[in-house]
């Protein structure tokens, strides 16, 4: 009988240990929370980055860089998040293209993942101030300089900075 019960324990112990893996981070953006899996998010994106960035004849030119996202406001965080994760579902995730199955899969499901908590941030009614919506916008500026499939190819391969920053902000609520 204690054998069971020490067993069932370290049961209940690794589930509960994967289920903090399967639960992502939680997110706490402005006066909205979300729930974002990021090891989902980087296992899609790891079997297109290599490609994207091989792929990649614009060398100098940089869609998201870093300091914009470090230099977003306070109280803007859930808006500029809802405009990034709009911004790859309507433009980047539509025109990009691989001519290897695998890729064109993991890529649907990187744009389903992005759906799916951007229908999360919908529900919390982001306010988004001007400043955020130029950062946006200069963001489509830059995007649609490039022939399309570029465009989309450079976002794709940058992604890393969107997920290094999702990581930080989700380290930033868990303390």
């Amino acid at each position: 009988m204690k054998m069971l019960l020490g067993c069932s324990l370290c049961l209940l112990l690794l589930f509960s240990c994967l289920s903090d893996l399967a639960e992502g981070r939680t997110l706490h953006l402005d006066s909205c929370t979300v729930n974002v899996h990021t090891h989902e998010l980087r296992k899609y994106y790891s079997a297109l980055r290599s490609y994207a960035v091989e792929e990649d004849k614009e060398i100098g030119v940089k869609l998201l860089d870093r300091s914009l996202m470090k230099d977003v406001h306070e109280g803007q965080t859930c808006c500029f998040v809802r405009l990034v994760l709009r911004f790859y579902v309507e433009r980047v995730f539509s025109n990009y293209a691989s001519s290897q199955p695998q890729q064109q899969r993991d890529s649907s499901a990187l744009a389903n993942a992005f759906v799916s908590i951007r229908r999360d941030i919908h529900k919390c009614h982001c306010h988004c101030g001007e400043e955020t919506q130029r950062t946006i916008d200069s963001l489509h500026a830059e995007f649609i300089k490039l022939h399309i499939n570029q465009a989309a190819l450079k976002a794709v391969g940058e992604l890393d900075t969107v997920f290094e920053w999702l990581e930080g902000l989700g380290q930033q609520t868990q303390t």
